[in-house]
């Protein structure tokens, strides 16, 4: 069986925990994080002991290292090179490091973990690998995210497909910035509306929503999937917009996201950190655009705005 590829981000130690937050969204799998900022408070904590490995003292306590796992059937230059991306998005200094791991058992251990989950009042979340589900009188969304953030299970995105369920609806148009696999594009179709363009800047994310796509029975102009930056290849207006992204996209996308927005039409975004809070609300104020409604998970920030 091929190997894994171990993927370590080093970062300065400030940044772990938000770059430690960027690496989870980015791939489905397991990470962990080296922080040895509080290395004697821990292990006086944690072990009661005040002797520490020579080793351990060394560690630079500067840095900070997230590891993630990157199954033999990905391209971890690929993911690589997506997390770059996310990192350098959010203003963090980072060094990425690949090397080869024989652990063939993280594919089934994190896949374990992500069964058949319902998202707020009309959604199902299905995972292709579970055969068992109930949805009920839930829309089924049949996803498989391989390297491309979105399964659902992260907070962010459970926020905007939550407040998304109030808005796609027969007659409306959506367009998602930054859309990963796809996920929030399908529930959109899913729920009603009658097209959805997403665009990611990863060349993977549009591989993956594409198939995702095709999964669940959505083909162009029905669904439309693009390579670009934010809006640079977007042309034309939609009543809603979504965008599960880090701070300062949502910032650099506020410049701009009024002149494809219809009358009335609704932005959603996520993918903002409670720390960052101030900066994003003053980019809506700078760029003509009001909170209509602000929801809080485990840290994570989810915003409905319109224009003024």
């Amino acid at each position: 069986m091929s190997d894994w590829t171990e993927i370590k981000i080093t970062v300065p130690a400030d940044r772990v925990d938000e770059a430690g937050d960027i690496a989870q969204m980015a791939v489905p799998y397991g990470i962990y994080i080296e922080d040895y900022r509080d290395l004697e408070q821990q292990a006086l904590e944690i072990a009661h002991i005040d002797i520490i490995d020579e080793q351990l003292l060394a560690k630079d306590r500067t840095k900070g290292i997230v590891h993630i796992y990157i199954s033999p059937e990905e391209n971890p230059a690929e993911a690589s090179a997506f997390l770059t991306e996310r990192l350098s998005a959010a203003g963090i200094d980072c060094f990425i490091d690949r090397s080869q791991c024989k652990n063939a058992d993280w594919e089934n251990n994190w896949k374990q973990y992500f069964k058949p989950m319902p998202v707020g009042e009309k959604l199902l979340i299905h995972p292709v690998w579970e055969q068992e589900f109930d949805a009920g009188n839930r829309k089924v969304i049949h996803i498989e995210p391989g390297l491309a953030f979105g399964s659902g299970s992260h907070d962010t995105t459970r926020l905007c497909l939550e407040s998304l369920e109030k808005y796609a609806k027969p007659g409306k148009t959506m367009l998602d910035v930054g859309c990963g696999s796809g996920i929030l594009s399908i529930c959109g179709l899913l729920l009603g509306a009658d097209r959805a363009t997403g665009v990611d800047i990863d060349p993977l994310a549009v591989k993956t929503a594409k198939e995702n796509g095709d999964l669940n029975s959505f083909h162009e102009p029905e669904f439309t999937v693009i390579q670009g930056s934010l809006t640079d290849k977007i042309s034309g207006k939609f009543d809603i917009i979504t965008a599960n992204i880090v701070a300062d996209i949502v910032i650099e996308l506020c410049k701009d996201v009024k002149k494809f927005m219809n009358d009335g039409a609704v932005l959603i975004t996520s993918g903002i950190i409670l720390p960052r809070e101030t900066e994003v609300l003053k980019g809506f104020e700078e760029n003509g655009l009001e909170v209509v409604s602000r929801r809080e998970s485990s840290g994570w920030l989810c915003f409905e705005v319109k224009g003024k």
